[in-house]
């Protein structure tokens, strides 16, 4: 029940008629409302007094019900068509309160009945009905509304013009924006930030940075509103030269550095590279909300800093903000590079706690986190159990299937996505092609690539090529590969050559390889990675002194290998290994493993595959360099860190050498252990002393 206190009066629960001498009351009463409700209250008692066709009250009541926060216009239009002679304030509340709705045409149609009535609108009225072309991209109703304006003389009012210039950006005629700012009266803050928005949002982000530049000549000081503007341009141009300057001139100016600002800031230096900066800005704001934290935690993630990411994440859940659909997609991502399966869990458990439908990019987010987290299966579970697919969906898992090597499965379900009526994109064959790939089904791929460009309209693109050559070349098909790089429409690249480069290691090809690495070289001087598999194929055909002219010529370049890397994730903590590495607390422990490991091998009759050491030494040195390799390491810390039959997860960012895979497959039967690793190429499964690659990678 409503109560009456100090502050003025309030309503009753049942509003008695008003008496018709207290005019000022029914004023105030209206002021007093708090909901829609009372305001129907108060005009059930007005219809019955001397007020219900008072023009003072029946104003008020309209604006109240079009225009305040508790605004219902179809409650407005009711009133309003109640009122015998509507005024201009009224129909300017009406105009006002649709084009703000979610109908802005109804703006322009109060506006013509209000023509056609004989009323001549003001400058209050052209405001909302551009406002309400902008809207609706209505660019030829905004231009007969705009000779109105010039008509009646509105045009040069501020706030007309500026709200002219916003309909015309809008509507995306930026040429009518600009003349409308250049001829009409001296340009305000609001005027530069509108035609400077006008071209962010078209996408023309150099004439918006240009704009900006002649505002600062200008000497019109820009707010928040235009900075926010501002680095979001510079995000999507990647300038990170101007997007320093606009800090510099965000803090010369004395700009407000609201939490806006600050994740603009966060933003445009994620985007640009610069995350120590990123991280400055941060740490400075004396106010973050979660889309601050969101910025951190996807910035990191997409600047390949998952674990910053990842602390980040555990940093806001100390601090007690509640992560949202943006943050659990960007801790998915990064648990997905990663292959932090636990915390990825975690994060799916959270989602069912709080009813977060595993649905569109959130759903997709958690199908890529599992599958590449090794989980294929607990990624169908979660596919399958999605209420709606799109294309994205589709393509994850299969591109999911693709990297565990289950051809087959990748190309059933491509089948299904094409059954059930949902169109594949360019991606969606990349993954296609990878599965054929990755699986030998030669015949497969080529009819999937002709299907592309013959069933499904698709353009193939270089990466596309590159997958077919891919698929020959793993399949020893080397001269059908190259004479398919020569067909191609276009100029191949170091990814397609690169591939065939693989190829040639794998069936060691050393003459092709020499020949395919020059040409690459040729193309990419500085890429590391030509030099080391033709270095590899030298090396598997005892070539020495190739392989000492090729660390010369990579000395002489400047250029160092990729250093191995492996990480394993245990209760929740990532860890990292690189060949031969003694930083973790554990090394002892770790190495004394190691040991164990090597004897136990020796006992199953295993030998170290010395093929593809780079060294030229004896046999028990290349053997020695063998053991220490990244992957072993993260393997026997694994060993002493968890129970008996507990299966482990290895990613490794380089493609795993014959010698660590012969290990981890025997390691897996000694100890009994299901041992997933992720390489630069697939997904193998050890199992029982075999992969589940089948020595096809």
């Amino acid at each position: 029940m409503a109560t009456a206190t100090s502050g003025g009066p309030c309503l009753d629960p049942i509003v008695k008629p008003f008496s018709p001498h207290h005019l000022p009351f029914v004023l105030q009463r209206l002021e007093c409302c708090r909901s829609i409700e009372e305001l129907k209250q108060i005009h059930a008692a007005l219809l019955k007094s001397r007020f219900a066709q008072s023009t003072l009250v029946l104003s008020k009541l309209v604006s109240l019900c079009a225009v305040s926060k508790h605004r219902n216009l179809d409650y407005a239009r009711m009133v309003f068509n109640q009122i015998h002679c509507p005024t201009v304030h009224i129909y300017n509340s009406m105009i006002r309160g649709f084009s703000f709705g979610e109908n802005p045409s109804e703006a322009i149609l109060f506006y013509r009945k209000m023509v056609c009535h004989g009323l001549f609108p003001d400058n209050y009225t052209f405001p909302f009905v551009f406002r309400a072309c902008g809207q609706l991209r209505a660019l030829r109703e905004g231009e007969e509304l705009h000779v109105h304006a010039i008509k009646h003389g509105f045009e040069s009012y501020p706030y007309v013009k500026n709200t002219l210039i916003r309909m015309y950006a809008m509507c995306g005629d930026l040429g009518a924006a600009r003349q409308v700012f250049d001829r009409v009266g001296e340009p305000d803050l609001v005027s530069w930030t509108t035609m400077v928005g006008g071209y962010a949002n078209m996408g023309f982000h150099k004439l918006a940075i240009e704009m900006f530049l002649q505002m600062e000549r200008a000497r019109v000081v820009g707010d928040e509103v235009t900075m926010v503007i501002v680095l979001s341009t510079c995000s999507q141009l990647g300038d990170l030269d101007m997007g320093k300057k606009v800090h510099r001139y965000i803090v010369d100016n004395g700009v407000k550095m609201d939490v806006f600002v600050g994740n603009a800031l966060v933003d445009m230096y994620i985007k640009c590279g610069d995350v120590d900066s990123a991280c400055q800005v941060f740490d400075q704001m004396r106010e973050k909300n979660i889309v601050s934290w969101n910025a951190m935690i996807a910035g990191l993630a997409q600047q390949g800093q998952y674990k910053e990411a990842l602390a980040m994440f555990r940093k806001m859940q100390v601090i007690g903000f509640e992560p949202d659909t943006v943050t659990m997609v960007g801790v998915l991502r990064a648990c997905a590079s990663l292959g932090a399966l636990e915390l990825g869990r975690w994060v799916h458990v959270y989602m069912d706690k709080n009813h977060t439908k595993a649905d569109g990019y959130v759903g997709n987010a958690l199908v890529d986190m599992y599958a590449k987290c090794g989980n294929i299966e607990q990624a169908e579970d979660v596919f399958n159990g999605m209420a709606n697919r799109d294309v994205f969906s589709y393509t994850s898992m299969i591109v999911g299937f693709a990297m565990h090597g289950l051809g087959k499965r990748a190309l059933a379900l491509f089948k299904e996505m094409s059954k059930v009526g949902v169109a594949p994109d360019e991606i969606t064959f990349i993954g296609v092609l990878s599965a054929c790939s990755h699986a030998g089904l030669v015949e497969e791929g080529r009819r999937h690539f002709d299907e592309m460009i013959k069933v499904y309209r698709l353009t193939p693109e270089i990466e596309h090529y590159g997958c077919m050559v891919d698929l020959l070349g793993r399949a020893g098909l080397l001269d059908e590969a190259e004479e398919f790089i020569k067909a191609m429409p276009m100029q191949p690249d170091a990814f397609v050559w690169g591939a065939l480069l693989g190829a040639c290691k794998i069936h060691g090809k050393v003459e092709l390889g020499g020949r395919i690495s020059r040409l690459l070289l040729e193309l990419e001087p500085q890429r590391d990675g030509a030099y080391v598999v033709m270095s590899n194929i030298y090396a598997s055909a005892s070539r020495w002194p190739d392989v000492v002219n090729i660390r010369k010529e990579m000395k002489a370049r400047k250029l160092k290998k990729t250093p191995g890397c492996s990480l394993i994730e245990l209760d929740g903590m990532v860890h990292e290994f690189r060949m031969g590495d003694r930083s973790h607390p554990k090394t002892k422990e770790i190495y004394l493993m190691l040991e164990e490991i090597i004897d136990r091998l020796k006992v199953e009759g295993y030998r170290a595959c010395t093929s593809e050491s780079l060294l030229d030494v004896d046999e028990e040195e290349k053997e020695s360099s063998l053991h220490r390799h990244s992957e072993k390491l993260a393997i026997a810390l694994g060993l002493i860190s968890t129970s008996a039959g507990t299966s482990l997860r290895i990613v490794k960012n380089l493609r795993m050498c014959s010698d660590c895979h012969a290990v981890i497959e025997i390691v897996s039967k000694i100890y009994s252990r299901e041992i997933v690793v992720r390489d630069r190429n697939r997904f193998h499964h050890f199992r029982n002393g075999s992969c589940s690659c089948s020595d096809y990678w």
